[in-house]
């Protein structure tokens, strides 16, 4: 990689229908970190997906979800989503990649700001996002967090709200 922090050849590309399955089993893996995905999610949602792969193998997956700001398009937050890195190619720079490689993916859109929910906020911390009440992503929380199974409330949640402004 560019940043020499891995001597494997990653590769990062579009999720395609055929990589459903392994993000699926990927997700499911990190259960206890990400919010689960259905399968049917998944599929919906496969062109929003990167995924990294080494030697053939899926080595990681991000996705992002754009929400939308009542009454101005112009202030829609993007979201990042399902970041996770299988643990034998963890600390090599595959999840910054996927994170870079989101934003590279988002940045044609030109919104303004790129957030995260994380249990993980140190990674997210070295690549220049910033921690933030989840009252300022109020939108995010009431379209998303008010169907999650893992918690009875968002707010009792232990994932961190993360922001990244991005221009």
């Amino acid at each position: 990689m560019a940043d020499g922090t891995n001597a494997f050849d990653v590769k990062l590309r579009c999720a395609t229908l055929h990589d459903a399955e392994r993000i699926h089993a990927l997700v499911h893996l990190h259960r206890d970190e990400l919010v689960p995905r259905p399968m049917g999610n998944i599929v919906e949602n496969i062109d929003r997906f990167l995924v990294a792969e080494l030697d053939g193998e899926l080595a990681g997956c991000a996705a992002y979800q754009i929400w939308p700001e009542i009454g101005d398009p112009l202030k829609a937050t993007v979201e990042l989503q399902s970041v996770a890195v299988r643990a034998p190619y963890r600390r090599r720079g595959i999840g910054r990649l996927l994170v870079k490689g989101v934003m590279e993916r988002v940045a044609p859109f030109r919104a303004k700001e790129l957030m995260v929910l994380t249990l993980t906020p140190e990674f997210f911390a070295s690549i220049g996002f910033r921690e933030i009440p989840k009252t300022h992503i109020m939108h995010k929380l009431y379209a998303g967090c008010i169907n999650c199974t893992k918690h009875a409330n968002p707010f009792t949640c232990p994932e961190r709200a993360m922001m990244l402004e991005l221009g």
